[in-house]
């Protein structure tokens, strides 16, 4: 007997969002296309339009998926046994580099200077982290090298010109025989992590050339972060204290140098991006800077470092907010759209909100990068760390939230927000927790006091704009009136400072929508921490539109 064909037709599939994909992440964001005209960087809003059609095309998306689908493999020899530390990815890892490398985002703001440069390329590694976070590793950190290389005239000379390149080379031989370069870091060991101080790998002097002073270094780094880059700066103790090397990874006569990658490491997020573990048997490295200075030296590129943990995970909230508003916009429940119900809105807003608030201030510290005043040089040592620790903190829970905006299909490893959601924590831990990002605060009060009168003024200059940020500005004062608890209470007094400039830049910046939701639901009491918790009288539907793709 024959089935009725109607009898097969289970279903039509309807009330499903679309495929958010092939729009273009800078013209559909109004807040980071303002503040990129706002922070200097008019200039690159053509280049912008162009980075933002490649980023949200589905093409480029789908090499974020298959970047973490397929994880970095690690391979110790070649087929007839020499040493090889290969790490090999998926084509779709290295079509994310060299579009970012080509496109400048490691190397621009060095190789051309200019008025904005910093926040053009802040806003490039915004859309791009958008993609996929994981590649960003190395990506940062060849950028964050720069101004610890330059310490070093002849190694500056060496390898300088590869990263500025603008090529993309992952080739795994020595730089003479390479088209461009990647640098990592390799700072952690097993007994001190954040304390590096508590290292105890070695170096001893064996020469000299061209790029200085030679060093053999012996020990074990526990976080070898990219060990597919190129050269990593690391921290060894010579005769007069903690030093500062760049370790190559292959010899200029064409030797493996003896940095021995053992494993890479197995995490919760960030699959795409290989870390490891190594040994160093005498591996050679340069002397950066003064000997016994490596530290200060090595600092200059973890302050960099952590400033892009501030732009990713900006990036990172903004992708998520992305998604919930997207989905909710074509979902409807109860009898209408989720994004036309008041408690939708109440949670989508707030995200907005939360998500324009990291992006302004992480704009804002790269305005200061691209000055040569000490001020702003004050405000971007203090900034960086005041923003490091509250953005990257706020990261998770609004994945989170994000994510049950979404359902059950937001859980679904077929969808970014589980990547989204596992990748949040990252920025948070890497380059300094947060209390190391708190302490770092205090230590930046302590030895520069000019440096709170600098993020003072900064944060005063919104000052009678709105009654509850004024309140709360005037008890700021009051966070250092007992100066034996500053330790113990360093988070609390780092989440004030941050939640004052972020008021103070959304203040100045055009949205009074998002202005004013902010002050209301974050500033002084009854402020709740949990999204969704926006008080009465707030416009949520105009921030949801200002912020929806």
């Amino acid at each position: 007997m024959n089935r009725p064909d109607y009898l097969a037709e289970t279903h039509e599939v309807i009330n499903t969002p679309p495929p958010l994909e092939n729009y273009n992440l800078y013209l559909q964001d109004m807040a980071l296309q303002e503040a990129v005209a706002r922070e200097g960087a008019g200039w690159a809003d053509e280049a912008l339009q162009r980075y933002g059609a490649l980023t949200g095309s589905r093409e480029m998306i789908e090499w974020g998926h298959l970047a973490n689908r397929h994880k970095p493999e690690f391979n110790t020899h070649d087929r007839y046994g020499h040493r090889i530390d290969q790490v090999d990815f998926h084509p779709s890892y290295h079509q994310l580099m060299e579009r970012a490398i080509r496109e400048g985002i490691p190397s621009a703001p060095w190789s051309d200077p200019k008025p904005g440069a910093n926040v053009a390329r802040a806003a490039l590694n915004y859309l791009q982290s958008q993609v996929e976070a994981g590649h960003g590793c190395p990506l940062t950190m060849t950028f964050a090298a720069v101004p610890t290389l330059r310490k070093q005239p002849g190694v500056a000379a060496r390898w300088l010109p590869l990263i500025h390149s603008c090529r993309y080379d992952p080739s795994n031989q020595p730089i003479g025989l390479k088209q461009g370069a990647t640098i990592g870091m390799a700072m952690t060991e097993k007994q001190g992590g954040s304390d590096v101080r508590a290292n105890t790998t070695r170096a001893y002097p064996i020469g000299e050339d061209e790029q200085g002073q030679r060093f053999a270094l012996v020990g074990h780094k526990y976080f070898v972060s990219a060990p597919m880059s190129d050269a990593f700066l690391m921290l060894a103790y010579t005769d007069k204290g903690l030093s500062c090397f760049l370790v190559p990874r292959w010899l200029e006569d064409g030797r493996k140098n003896p940095l021995q990658i053992l494993r890479l490491k197995e995490k919760s997020g960030n699959a795409s991006n290989a870390s490891s573990e190594a040994e160093l048997r005498g591996a050679e490295g340069w002397l950066i800077g003064e000997e016994g200075r490596g530290v200060a030296n090595i600092l200059e590129m973890v302050a960099l470092t952590r400033f892009d943990c501030m732009v990713g995970s900006a990036a990172g909230m903004r992708q998520a907010s992305v998604q919930a508003l997207h989905h909710c916009h074509h979902r409807s429940a109860f009898g209408n759209l989720l994004d036309r119900q008041p408690l939708m809105q109440n949670v989508l807003a707030d995200l907005a909100i939360e998500s324009e608030a990291a992006l302004v201030m992480a704009m804002r510290m790269a305005r200061a990068l691209d000055s040569d005043d000490e001020q702003e040089a004050m405000l971007i040592r203090l900034g960086t760390a005041v923003g490091k620790y509250w953005i990257c903190k706020r990261t998770p829970g609004h994945a989170y939230e994000a994510m049950e905006c979404i359902g059950g299909s937001g859980v679904m490893e077929t969808t970014i927000m589980p990547r989204l959601y596992r990748e949040a924590p990252v920025n948070a831990i890497w380059e300094g927790s947060g209390n190391v990002q708190a302490l770092d605060m205090l230590r930046t009060l302590q030895k520069e006091p000019a440096a709170l009168e600098v993020l003072r003024a900064e944060i005063l200059q919104a000052r009678g704009m709105h009654e509850r940020f004024d309140r709360f500005v005037t008890s700021l004062d009051a966070l250092f009136t007992h100066p034996a608890e500053f330790e113990y209470r360093a988070r609390h007094i780092a989440g004030q400072l941050a939640l004052a400039t972020q008021a103070s830049l959304l203040l100045r910046s055009g949205s009074e929508q998002v202005a004013n939701a902010f002050c209301l639901s974050r500033l002084g009491e009854g402020a709740g921490w949990l999204y969704g918790n926006l008080p009465s009288g707030i416009d949520c539907q105009g921030i949801i539109e200002r912020a929806r793709p």
